[in-house]
Formats: C-alpha cells, structure tokens, sequence
C-alpha cells in the first residue's frame, strides 16, 4: 500500500487555454472518481479530518459494506486523489495538498 506511483491530477486552469488529450484524459479520471456520492463522501471525510489524513477505521460509516468502503478508496487512489499508507492492521488515507490545490487550480477563478 505505498504511495510511491501516485499520480497526482495536474492541468492548467480550464480558463487559461484548452486542454491538451493527455490533461484531459487525467482530469476526467478525477472527476469521474469524485462523480459517485460515497466517493466524494470519503474524499471529504478524509480532507476534512484532523491533521489531513485518517484511519479506515474512522471513515467506513458512510451507509455502505466494508468490500464497498474499499473498493470506492482504491478508485479514489487511482484517480491520484488519495494515497495510504499500512500501519499494522489498519490502512491511513491522505489526501496531499498538492492535489487539492491543483483541483483548485484546474477550475480556476472566474470573475462574477
């Protein structure tokens, strides 16, 4: 469960130029992760949990079996939203601040 080959979503603001395959290829993949409730649910409860990180333990109570809670994190890893870490029997979530920051960036600030 290393967090060595995570792929971190990185595109320019959609309101600076268009996106090139690639760029659009990888944020897709984000925000087809973050498409599904439960998905954006977790994402969230990790986010937003004390000290930016938070064990399985405390995230599963999202109204779905464990084998579900699973299967949607190891989407969110995929998509570079999440990374985790073992540590003895129970699995840490993470979301890095560059990956907030470059979900951030990717919708950029338009002006009202």
């Amino acid at each position: 469960m290393s967090n060595a080959n995570v792929v971190v979503p990185c595109c320019p603001p959609l309101n600076e130029r268009p996106l090139t395959a690639d760029e659009a290829e990888r944020t897709a993949a984000m925000f087809k992760a973050l498409g599904d409730p439960v998905r954006l649910r977790l994402f969230s409860l990790v986010a937003s949990h004390e000290g930016g990180e938070a064990c399985v333990c405390d995230i599963s109570d999202v109204g779905v079996s464990q084998p579900t809670v699973s299967h949607h994190l190891k989407k969110l890893r995929e998509a570079g939203l999440l990374t985790c870490e073992r540590r003895g029997t129970w699995v840490y979530y993470r979301v890095e601040p560059s990956v907030l920051a470059a979900m951030g960036a990717t919708l950029g600030k338009y002006a009202a």
